[in-house]
């Protein structure tokens, strides 16, 4: 990939990927009856990352979104039942969002869905082909050179 445009092939080749990862994992969820928006997603995995019940703050904080954002998100996981607002005990003027059971269950099938979705990539690919692309993006997430020893 020599070509003046070789970091936009590739460029358009990951969105592509990805654009196809997420077709998989909606197509995943919906033979499972998973209502579920990709921004409600994020934000269970993210409530999940927690030790204790975050609060709307950290929440927006952590997802670099405005507090406005993550309240509407809040809205549509309590109407569902996978989360519910909490006092925290420390101050009654802060609220905190913990995971109901249902919020749980829906994590646990997102990863499933979200598994099977990457098997369907990348079942093209060799063991070793999945070790190798799993360093070469992890070296682009983290921005650090793929060197080899």
């Amino acid at each position: 990939m020599n070509s003046p445009d070789a970091d936009g092939l590739l460029a358009e080749q990951l969105l592509r990927l990805t654009r196809r990862l997420h077709r998989s994992q909606k197509r995943q969820l919906e033979s499972a009856d998973i209502a579920i928006t990709p921004a409600q997603s994020r934000l269970l995995r993210t409530v999940a990352h927690y030790d204790h019940p975050p609060r709307m703050a950290d929440l927006a904080a952590r997802l670099e979104v405005v507090p406005r954002a993550v309240t509407s998100l809040v809205d549509g996981l309590e109407a569902s039942g996978r989360v519910r607002r909490v006092p925290d005990p420390a101050s009654r003027r802060v609220v905190r969002i913990e995971l109901t059971d249902a919020g749980r269950d829906t994590l646990r099938q997102l990863r499933t869905a979200r598994r099977a979705a990457a098997e369907d990539i990348l079942a093209p690919l060799t063991a070793e082909q999945r070790e190798v692309l799993g360093g070469l993006l992890s070296a682009l997430v983290d921005g650090v050179p793929e060197r080899r020893c």
